[in-house]
């Protein structure tokens, strides 16, 4: 017997019904959506012999003629080839598009450097002297950021044979080998670019590397195998690289729940410390690198009352690298006591022997007529969206006010990245948390961007120069004349010896503080294999193998 539903009652039953389904349909839209976006987490996602990249920095350009920042040369180590280049995990120099190292005149001005053959560009362009010379003349004559490295101080290039290429220079330089590996200065298609100043192309990379650019659309980038490459072939079938811009939170979930393969700069330091603890447990794996970035104070040598000599040397006296290490930086630092990391043989702890000197301050400030009831007042500036430098100026602080009783005060005040180092130069700042990262590895790459002075004299400073440009304003006609000899010296010894000279004199006179040098860290699932970290900040691909298909 067939009941008859009431009108009222089907209606009801029908509306139900219909929300059912619209939910229906939107579980299933939404588990759709889920499996098509790349960013959405997946313990197990499809790779195909490819691997997933995660890091925090964004490249503002690929052009190698202009980028300037780690993002992007990081991405041109990998894509484009220079002249020579650093042994994986090593600071050794080797020829890279250069076929063996380069014959230097007996007066340090010519480098004649044999070239590879049968290398093509990822257009199919050949590769030859010609193709090196167009190269490094666009690097030069674009003016892009990174243009002065060569246009300081190459006078000619010359293609002196098919596959040779002749740079004279303005003046000897014992470290332009080691500039020629710095990656900007990569071999790029003719046929796909131009040369003229300005006329860059940031979304576009035909180099001759292991990898070809596929896309770049600001918050991914896929590369993948060249197949004709002339070296060694990737042990992976390609790269996807997905950028977490600014946000260490978003990199830091996605790689412990697996849709991220290799996790590399930058993690804030209490999510190192988590995930380094994670990786002892055997959850996945950490490789810890030397690091050649290194963190200093600026004194600027123009403003009370760091114009005293006495108020430098006492605030270097009070520095106690091992506190900023551990409350700071949760011991993910080592103490630097010279300009140059210790990654370099020239490196001498100038610093180290009257650090912690508390008495040694007290006397030099109370000789330079400062007390609790007229102390020395110093700003410390530092890049307000850094977290590291405020903390490092904050314990600066309360370090004067326990171990000092007030005769010198420190006032920690943040500003802006790109306003800060607008003013760094105006001498804005009397003291500047700032940190480098090398150009190139040579002890000269902490020496002189820092210290030479082309302009200026004892009363006014430097007007012009490396330390205008660092805000620190120190002139030193015997350190000028310590660069030079060392930059035209191309006896290892004998050079060691000048960089002697330079960091037992920085010592004495300050204009800066050495803090700390990195370490240097790279997170990989327990499927990846081949993991290598460069002291040079950049991170090898086609090392890496992944046994997730």
């Amino acid at each position: 017997m067939c009941e008859i539903v009431p009108m009222k009652t089907l209606k009801r039953i029908l509306k139900y019904l219909a929300l059912a389904f619209l939910c229906f349909t939107l579980i299933v839209a939404c588990n759709s959506n889920r499996q098509q976006n790349p960013n959405t987490t997946n313990n197990n996602p499809p790779r195909n012999g490819r691997i997933v990249i995660g890091t925090t920095l964004k490249p503002r350009t690929l052009d190698p003629a202009d980028s300037y920042e780690a993002a992007g040369l990081n991405i041109i180590y990998n894509v484009a080839e220079s002249l020579y280049t650093y042994k994986v995990g090593t600071t050794e120099l080797i020829p890279l598009l250069a076929e063996a190292m380069p014959q230097i005149s007996d007066d340090g001005l010519v480098y004649t450097i044999p070239l590879r053959k049968g290398v093509k560009f990822h257009d199919g362009t050949p590769f030859n002297a010609e193709a090196m010379k167009f190269s490094l003349d666009r690097f030069i004559q674009n003016g892009g950021k990174p243009s002065f490295l060569l246009s300081d101080i190459v006078k000619d290039i010359k293609v002196t044979g098919e596959y040779q290429l002749t740079i004279t220079l303005k003046k000897p330089f014992a470290a332009f080998t080691s500039l020629l590996a710095f990656p900007g200065a990569c071999a790029v298609s003719p046929k796909s670019y131009t040369i003229g100043e300005g006329q860059f192309k940031p979304n576009q990379l035909v180099g001759t590397g292991p990898y070809k650019l596929v896309s770049f659309d600001g918050n991914s980038i896929s590369l993948t195998p060249f197949p004709d490459y002339w070296g060694e072939k990737p042990a992976n079938q390609g790269i996807d690289i997905q950028i977490y811009a600014g946000n260490s939170a978003n990199l830091y979930l996605s790689f412990l729940t697996g849709a991220v393969d290799v996790a590399y700069q930058t993690f804030a330091p209490s999510q190192i410390t988590s995930l380094l603890l994670k990786a002892k447990n055997g959850s996945f794996q950490a490789l810890q690198g030397q690091g050649t970035v290194i963190s200093y104070l600026v004194l600027n040598r123009n403003q009370p009352p760091l114009d005293r000599p006495e108020v430098r040397k006492a605030i270097a006296s009070l520095i106690q690298r091992s506190l900023f290490i551990e409350r700071v930086l949760q011991g993910q630092a080592e103490p630097l006591y010279s300009l140059i990391p210790t990654v370099f043989d020239v490196s001498l702890p100038v610093f180290q022997p009257k650090e912690g000197d508390i008495e040694l301050a007290k006397k030099l400030l109370t000789e330079a007529g400062f007390s609790p009831s007229n102390p020395a007042v110093v700003e410390v500036w530092y890049p307000s969206a850094s977290p590291v430098r405020s903390g490092v100026a904050s314990t600066l602080k309360a370090l004067a006010e326990e171990k000092l009783g007030g005769i010198i005060q420190f006032m920690p005040s943040g500003v802006e990245s790109a306003t800060a180092f607008s003013n760094l130069g105006k001498g804005v700042y009397a003291s500047f948390l700032g940190d480098w990262y090398p150009d190139f590895l040579d002890a000269d790459n902490y020496i002189q961007p820092f210290l030479q002075c082309t302009r200026g004299d004892e009363k006014q400073g430097c007007v012009e120069g490396g330390a205008q440009t660092q805000g620190s304003f120190y002139y030193n006609s015997k350190i000028n004349q310590l660069i030079d000899q060392q930059r035209q010296e191309n006896q290892p010894a004998k050079r060691k010896a000048i960089f002697a000279q330079i960091q037992k004199i920085i010592a004495e006179d300050v204009p800066y503080i050495p803090l700390w040098q990195n370490k240097d860290y790279v997170f990989f699932q327990n499927s990846i294999t081949g993991v290598h970290l460069n002291p040079s900040q950049q991170l090898p691909f086609w090392t890496l193998k992944t046994t997730k298909q």
